[in-house]
């Protein structure tokens, strides 16, 4: 059994779409990040940089007590590597498909995170800030479109693999930024196939519990203020 603690967004769904993929079992924790459980002491242990998700895995490859993992790229490989599952062996797909998982954790991730944060969520919208990395979004598109055009299939090659389960999560937030997917026709390709699986749907639906309201409490547990009172940090 592994424990994944958990909230409905774009790195919690990857997640909960891998488990679905892998046919794991699996029971959700949820973390409300509104409310500000991602400070709580017993979520902390598992994942100090105060961030969903992260599992426990109850039943680890070594045998030993229950593993905990936190960072989704980490998570992603660390359950590909238990089951064998959508991470290719041999060296050079194996490399491509972490590259690209690597690429999304670095670029695609936080770009339209940061995105979405100016654009979106920020009291003050600060016209710079929301060009600046609505230009980088759109650049990130463009890399990933060029690549689908390339591999003809899935991000990583001919193979879906970790590496698109890592990338669909936050292409599902096209719409809410500002983004249409026909000015990128690879990734509009690829984003109908991938959602379409089963499994993907079903990790979507995964942990639709009530949200609190999106209030300035809210945006202070959110946005840095009340990480700086907890974890001590000025």
């Amino acid at each position: 059994m592994i424990d994944l603690h958990y909230a409905p967004t774009p790195n919690g769904w990857k997640i909960s779409i891998m488990l679905e993929e892998l046919g794991l079992p699996y029971r959700v924790i949820p973390v409300n990040i509104r409310a500000g459980e991602q400070f709580r002491p017993e979520f902390l242990a598992i994942s100090p940089n105060n961030r969903i998700p992260a599992i426990v895995d109850h039943a680890p490859a070594d045998g030993g007590t229950p593993f905990s993992v936190f960072e989704t790229g980490a998570i992603l490989i660390y359950l590909a590597e238990k089951t064998g599952r959508f991470l290719p062996t041999d060296m050079r797909r194996r490399s491509r498909t972490v590259q690209w998982v690597m690429w999304q954790m670095g670029g695609l991730g936080p770009m339209l995170g940061q995105h979405g944060h100016f654009a979106l969520y920020a009291a003050e919208k600060i016209p710079y800030a929301i060009e600046r990395y609505r230009d980088e979004a759109a650049r990130l598109y463009g890399v990933l479109d060029r690549q689908l055009g390339k591999t003809g299939a899935y991000v990583a090659g001919d193979e879906y693999s970790v590496a698109d389960i890592a990338c669909f999560p936050w292409t599902m937030t096209h719409k809410a930024q500002g983004f249409t997917l026909d000015d990128y026709p690879n990734v509009k390709r690829w984003y109908a196939a991938v959602r379409a699986r089963p499994q993907v749907q079903a990790g979507l639906a995964i942990g639709k519990f009530v949200k609190e309201p999106f209030d300035e409490e809210a945006r202070k547990v959110m946005f840095g203020k009340m990480a700086k009172e907890v974890l001590g940090k000025g």
